[in-house]
């Protein structure tokens, strides 16, 4: 699967660095990428809405879709499974429409081996300290499950270095500009412009 005309933007980050609330921002400014959904197992938290936030479907559904060859990637983190759409994803990029997926590193490691050109970026949070408290701040989760999330996260944090862009989440404002600016200077490589204004570079060029 190549994107010649949109771009994929993948966005990684450990539990409670804000990856979430970046990528809500940064849709406000930029209206016209698309959010990937992903499935998931795992039951909605409060206030989630199936389809908007997750799909939330069972294991069964999930072993469907995934035997169907309908999944680009799937992970399974903190108990349960995450998965992206394959057929959605590649109809919307060969397009030329732009789709942002948040996802954990595992499987932004598997679309960057399955689309090499996907921009991919790494959220980090300013310190464990201030991810511990983030987490405690969500009063989601206990205090033995925020642990094993801060385990879990040092693990998720030492792959920061395969991702093309890293930003840390220290000023919540900043860090969406940074996100803002890769995204504008990406819609600019040579690939997405020869695809997009074609006609006019064969005339200019």
């Amino acid at each position: 699967m190549t994107s010649p005309a949109g771009n994929l933007f993948v966005v990684a980050a450990p539990s409670g660095a804000g990856k979430t609330s970046l990528t809500r921002a940064l849709l406000q400014l930029e209206p016209a990428i698309r959010l990937s959904v992903s499935y998931t197992t795992r039951p909605p938290r409060p206030g989630e809405i199936d389809g908007v936030d997750y799909h939330f479907v069972t294991p069964e559904r999930f072993d469907a879709l995934k035997n169907a060859s309908e999944l680009l990637e799937h992970a399974y983190v903190h108990g349960n499974w995450y998965a992206t759409s394959g057929t959605w994803l590649q109809r919307e990029v060969e397009a030329g429409q732009d789709v942002l997926l948040e996802i954990d590193w595992q499987g932004a490691a598997q679309v960057r081996k399955l689309v090499p050109d996907s921009v991919q970026i790494f959220i980090l949070p300013p310190s464990l300290a201030s991810l511990r408290e983030r987490l405690l701040r969500r009063g989601q989760d206990d205090a033995d499950i925020i642990e094993r999330r801060l385990e879990a996260a040092r693990e998720e944090m030492s792959h920061c270095g395969e991702f093309d862009y890293v930003i840390i989440n220290q000023d919540f404002a900043s860090a969406v500009e940074d996100l803002r600016a890769i995204v504008r200077a990406s819609r600019l490589r040579g690939a997405q412009q020869r695809s997009r204004h074609r006609r006019l570079l064969e005339q200019l060029t």
